[in-house]
């Protein structure tokens, strides 16, 4: 594994993480989710180990809100500035997104393209699918997405921090940190919290809460997998449902697959060596199989 840095158009470096090389030609880009990093969640480190095993190039695409505290070039001021989950940019998701989809397929040179995402990273990669007018991917892996608003109303410390953001934005302190962890997990400043109450842009499953939009899910070019697992606390009653709802709200639902991972959490909690091999699954036997 090694780090990566990806610039994107506002001059931001972002680091990312990759496993393999361009002597593979296909690469699987993975979105995290928010507060999640390769050094921190197995479940990316052992899908990296997993696909570079197997001759598959992995690149963990670290957007703002994936690196708590780390710091990021920032070309545009010739300056290192701390960026993370604490200080994000939600409208700027889909130029991350695409900063790493272009600097696989023009700086690397790769000639399969799939875009994976997991949590909050799936929502990420569902707004660029759904709104961009390049052919760059392949195949999709959506795994773990979440409906922003009903998330909103089940996390705990949430209605705290936003009524604490609003005030502390009032009055000039956007900067600050909240002194008390965003939905019991994650550190934010008060411009972050706003943020991400009002990223539209990222409201793109809203199976339970029914506020957001479904057109970028019907938009999404490629075929590809719905994964979730079943003690996804995060979906609902019936995570299964959850995702066949989503797969519902695609062009073409019947070309794509779902599945359920039995016993597994949002996070795949000990389950990361399953999660790992499932996503090899996918490539080899739904995509490649397909394109043969």
């Amino acid at each position: 594994m090694e780090i990566l840095n990806v610039t994107t158009k506002r001059g931001l470096e972002l680091k990312g993480a990759i496993f393999g090389d361009n002597s593979n030609d296909t690469c699987l880009i993975m979105l995290t989710g928010i507060c999640s990093n390769v050094f921190q969640n197995e479940l990316l480190y052992k899908t990296g180990l997993l696909l570079e095993k197997n001759k598959i190039t992995c690149i963990i695409a670290h957007a703002h809100d994936s690196f708590s505290c780390f710091a990021y070039t920032d070309h545009s001021i010739k300056k290192q500035s701390h960026k993370g989950t604490f200080n994000d940019e939600f409208d700027k998701v889909y130029e991350d997104v695409e900063s790493y989809v272009k600097f696989a397929k023009e700086k690397m040179g790769f000639k399969r393209i799939i875009l994976a995402g997991h949590s909050l990273g799936s929502n990420k990669i569902i707004n660029y699918l759904g709104n961009t007018k390049d052919d760059f991917i392949d195949y999709f892996i959506i795994s773990s997405p979440v409906d922003i608003m009903h998330w909103w109303n089940i996390m705990p410390n949430i209605d705290k921090c936003f009524d604490m953001a609003k005030s502390w934005v009032e009055n000039n302190r956007g900067d600050d940190i909240l002194p008390f962890l965003f939905g019991g997990f994650s550190p934010m400043t008060a411009n972050t919290v706003i943020g991400f109450h009002n990223a539209d842009n990222l409201k793109n499953c809203p199976v339970i809460s029914k506020q957001g939009e479904t057109n970028s899910l019907y938009n999404i070019k490629p075929f590809g997998t719905f994964l979730i697992g079943s003690k996804d606390s995060v979906t609902g009653d019936s995570p299964k449902k959850f995702m066949e709802t989503l797969n519902s709200w695609t062009k073409h639902p019947k070309l794509n697959r779902v599945i359920e991972i039995e016993g597994a959490s949002h996070i795949f909690y000990n389950m990361h060596d399953i999660y790992a091999n499932t996503i090899l699954d996918c490539i080899q036997n739904h995509y490649m199989a397909a394109a043969l």
